[in-house]
């Protein structure tokens, strides 16, 4: 199970991951309202941002969005395209990262009619990036949804993440990736590894043992600890699992760490 967290956003996550959520936030939200009266339900999101290359990348500017939304039957793209850049794209995106060189892909393939679970549906569960980092970090394979908190593909993954913005929140790194490993049957974990991409203000070891003194990762422990049985995680089907300010999500409350 992985957890990462970066100072690159006030959400300790990545800004592509957090601008692609707050797109699709945002079209939902003009849905309901009535203000995108063609939308349907469907709509998927992506954002590329160009970084300033460093130990913790620094992004500069986006460099690619890409959103595809279900409509009715009588839109246009042209209508699309336009509504969406106009009440999305740019009052979502802040204004220091648009410039006129961003490419913007708006329902690339066209029509998009017919949209969920009659036009895509499998057995494969959630979709495991989105959910998580967008492809920061690492993931250790498992999807989350469908799985109760007795999973460590869940509760060690919230975990994880936890420890991860715990380490950040405090100053010890700018960014981190936790590692931690179980065995079925066995309450301890296997092992606990932290890397913060050279950005610790202590070795890594050191934030290893910072994390081994402050964390307890038996299974058990964390259940109780993020409470983890109350019926919280129908929050968790769509915007992702990681960077909400949703009361129930204690992962996302740093710790106190004492070292």
């Amino acid at each position: 199970m992985f957890g990462y967290a970066t100072n690159e956003t006030q959400e300790m996550m990545p800004l592509t991951i957090v601008l692609a959520h707050k797109l699709n936030k945002k079209i939902a939200e003009l849905r309901r309202s009535g203000e995108l009266p063609w939308a349907r339900p469907d709509s998927k999101t992506q954002v590329t941002v160009q970084y300033q290359e460093n130990k913790c990348p620094v992004p500069i500017r986006v460099h690619t969005i890409v959103i595809s939304v279900q409509h009715v039957e009588n839109m246009t793209n042209d209508q699309i395209e336009k509504e969406l850049d106009e009440k999305v794209i740019q009052k979502v995106i802040p204004a220091q990262y648009l410039d006129d060189k961003i490419i913007k892909h708006i329902q690339p393939s066209g029509k998009f009619v017919i949209g969920g679970p009659q036009g895509d549906a499998g057995l494969t569960g959630r979709k495991i990036i989105v959910d998580t980092y967008g492809g920061w970090g690492s993931h250790g394979g498992g999807c989350f949804s469908g799985k109760d908190c007795s999973k460590v593909d869940r509760s060690g993954t919230y975990a994880a993440r936890w420890i991860a913005k715990s380490l950040v929140n405090a100053g010890l790194c700018e960014r981190v990736r936790i590692q931690v490993s179980y065995a079925i049957g066995v309450a301890e974990p296997l092992s606990i590894y932290v890397d913060s991409y050279g950005t610790g203000t202590r070795p890594d070891v050191e934030l290893q043992k910072i994390v081994e003194a402050n964390f307890d990762l038996r299974p058990g422990v964390i259940i109780r600890d993020l409470d983890l049985k109350r019926p919280i995680f129908k929050k968790t089907a769509c915007y992702g699992h990681f960077g909400r300010d949703e009361p129930e999500f204690l992962w996302e409350v740093p710790k106190k760490l004492n070292y």
